[in-house]
């Protein structure tokens, strides 16, 4: 598989004959940074030079034409492994199917086709297919315009999207109210325990989110391979988690825990003297335990914290998505 990423960020504020929009150029900008690099430690590059087209002002609108030609062209690109195309700016349907709305647009349905786009999308020699729209009436993307309740997405294609069909895009503080949560998700609020950020995942972040402004973000998807959006540092490391099998015999059997796995100890008292020093082999077990815990993969037995289950010979256990990481090590995936 190839190992390009492309991607192609569009932000339209100015509108020659229609409302004029305050915050989809800044969200664009947005957009385009966190998806440049990676967001852990090494930062390396993740989509390779994003294209940014903006319409700030009149002096540089961005034409129908123009948005057409940029569309198809980073849909058409061999050997890509992620083309991804994100637009911010005035969307617009009618019974013949969705808009979007370029800067010098008399009204909505002289925008840009999303039959046009999705017929790019779905013709792409590209692995994987990537739309993602913060615009009014959104949502319409991929379905058909005589059964809107039909969605027609090829191999390898997400669609995800500010509103259903016949929902408004929000505004909040000068920027949209998706793509707020779209940033937000990918700086790492969407991130699995190992770092990785998928479209589901951020998905599933803006939907939780939204649940009381009465909008409801799509999702859309046909794809048989795990996407990977971008890379944050892990909760966990894979060297850690793989240790989970050397800890937990079976994933329903709990770890049993003593004083020797904690290293800190209470002010010394006459009834101390009982309690076993720390361990150094069960303390670095401990260690790891505890970042396990974290990620919510491990929790204690019986106790409000892994320090009295220690001190007090209880133990640990995993917790149902804890033992979900213990099977991909089991089953060597991870």
């Amino acid at each position: 598989m190839s190992s390009t990423r492309k991607a192609l960020v569009v932000g339209i504020d100015h509108y020659d004959h229609m409302g004029s929009l305050y915050g989809c150029v800044n969200d664009a900008v947005a957009v385009r940074d966190v998806l440049e690099r990676h967001g852990d430690l090494r930062g390396d590059t993740n989509f390779v030079q994003p294209e940014l087209m903006t319409a700030p002002g009149p002096e540089q609108p961005v034409t129908r034409l123009a948005l057409r030609d940029a569309v198809e062209e980073l849909f058409i690109t061999e050997d890509v492994d992620v083309a991804l195309f994100y637009f911010a700016g005035h969307g617009y349907v009618d019974s013949t199917g969705g808009f979007l709305c370029s800067s010098e647009c008399v009204r909505g349905d002289a925008g840009l086709s999303l039959g046009e786009v999705m017929a790019f999308v779905n013709g792409s020699p590209a692995d994987n297919k990537i739309v993602i729209l913060d615009s009014c009436h959104s949502g319409v993307t991929g379905g058909r315009a005589t059964q809107p309740y039909i969605a027609e997405i090829r191999d390898g294609v997400t669609i995800l999207t500010a509103s259903t069909a016949k929902q408004y895009a929000k505004e909040k503080n000068g920027s949209g109210l998706f793509t707020g949560l779209l940033v937000d998700a990918l700086n790492g609020a969407a991130a699995n325990v190992v770092g990785d950020i998928t479209p589901g995942s951020v998905y599933a972040h803006i939907d939780q989110a939204l649940g009381p402004w009465q909008q409801r973000p799509v999702f859309k998807t046909n794809v048989t391979e795990f996407v990977s959006l971008r890379k944050v540092d892990p909760v966990v490391s894979r060297d850690q988690l793989r240790l989970l099998t050397s800890y937990f015999v079976n994933p329903e059997q709990p770890f049993q825990l003593d004083p020797t796995y904690e290293p800190l100890r209470p002010t010394v008292r006459p009834e101390d003297a009982s309690i076993p020093p720390p361990n150094l082999d069960h303390t670095k077990v401990f260690a790891v335990l505890q970042e396990c815990v974290k990620a919510s993969l491990v929790r204690p037995v019986d106790a409000p914290h892994m320090w009295h289950a220690a001190m007090e010979y209880k133990s640990c256990e995993l917790t149902p998505l804890g033992r979900h990481y213990w099977q991909l090590v089991k089953e060597r995936l991870l």
